[in-house]
């Protein structure tokens, strides 16, 4: 008991302060070589109001450039991974993702729209935003038109919501500019934070800040109701109430972060599994702990985007090739998290 209890205390120890570790250690990563000093001088001079001698491009590089990018990934993948966990548990399917219900697709075909019509960056976000939360809210309309399982109709919906959009996408990238147009849709749709501000980031803040605080709210209902609708309805909880206040609250926080970063796989799916093996299955721990394994993914994939070619790498790709032989072991390991 007394080891447990020490092995308890240690993981979230880690997954409290590795978080802030690499928020910092990102800093120093770039194309703008700057040392620890300066960026605890450039941070904490701006918040404390004192003067230092460094120069004006130190505090753009790292208050203009580099901390609303790294504060995006944090808040991108956190968003993923806990959205991805809550989706797992409401439908007791370990191969679940954000996107199950269409909402990555809608959102990129609001964003190919936008860069179809030349649009900035907001209106590519906002439309991103809203055809995302539209997508899921058709998935929905289609589950409830249906008799029988609800939320099997509401799986296969997005799927088929999702192949519609994506044909969309498509019919957009097929119109597009081939020498202008089609390369800045291509780049979105792989994902990238290349483009991210403070404006962009603080845009999101509202319903990244709704989601998260309703499902560490809900989460110990979901544990009953990841046993079973039977179960749970012998608890007390009303199932119906509590599914469609989960999807809208994971679907706030997919469409918010796809809105920033574009379309980013395996994160929302491999994750949570990753946090299972460090706290086991228990919800109450599991979202916290998606939350910051999440941030702490994405902050290390978006740091070796940045740096480990002369062109960065698009952050789609990096997560593929990360997270998909990671499940592939998982899959042969033959993983019981769910038991």
């Amino acid at each position: 008991m007394q080891r447990s209890k020490i092995k308890n205390i240690s993981v979230i120890s880690m997954l409290i302060i590795l978080p802030v570790i690499l928020f910092l250690l990102s800093f120093l990563i770039g194309r703008y070589p700057i040392s620890p000093l300066d960026v605890i001088l450039a941070l904490s001079s701006a918040v404390f109001h004192f003067d230092t001698n460094l120069p004006s491009s130190i505090y753009t590089v790292v208050w203009d450039i580099r901390l609303p990018r790294i504060v995006a990934a944090m808040i991108v993948g956190a968003a993923l991974s806990i959205s991805g966990a809550s989706f797992q548990g409401i439908f007791r399917n370990p191969l679940v993702s954000p996107d199950i219900l269409g909402v990555s697709a809608g959102a990129g075909f609001g964003a190919a729209l936008a860069i179809l019509f030349s649009q900035g960056s907001l209106i590519i976000q906002i439309m991103a935003f809203l055809t995302g939360l539209t997508a899921v809210s058709i998935t929905y309309s289609i589950s409830k038109s249906f008799r029988g399982n609800t939320t099997l109709m509401m799986v296969l919906g997005g799927i088929a919501i999702a192949a519609l959009f994506t044909a969309f996408t498509s019919c957009i990238k097929y119109v597009a500019d081939p020498y202008s147009k089609l390369p800045e849709i291509t780049f979105w749709l792989m994902g990238s934070l290349a483009t991210v501000n403070a404006s962009s980031v603080i845009t999101i803040l509202i319903p990244i800040f709704l989601g998260f605080t309703i499902l560490l709210l809900v989460r110990w209902r979901i544990n009953a109701l990841s046993i079973g609708d039977e179960e749970a309805r012998s608890l007390g909880v009303n199932t119906d109430n509590l599914r469609i206040i989960v999807i809208l609250s994971c679907t706030l926080l997919t469409a918010s972060a796809v809105s920033v970063s574009g379309i980013i796989g395996w994160v929302g799916l491999v994750i949570p599994h990753i946090a299972r093996i460090f706290v086991g299955p228990d919800h109450k721990i599991l979202l916290p702990a998606s939350i910051s394994l999440g941030a702490v993914f994405l902050l290390l994939v978006d740091g070796v985007c940045r740096t480990a070619a002369p062109v960065e790498i698009p952050l789609g790709i990096l997560t593929a090739i990360v997270g998909a032989p990671f499940f592939i072991y998982l899959l042969h390991k033959g993983y019981e998290g769910w038991s």
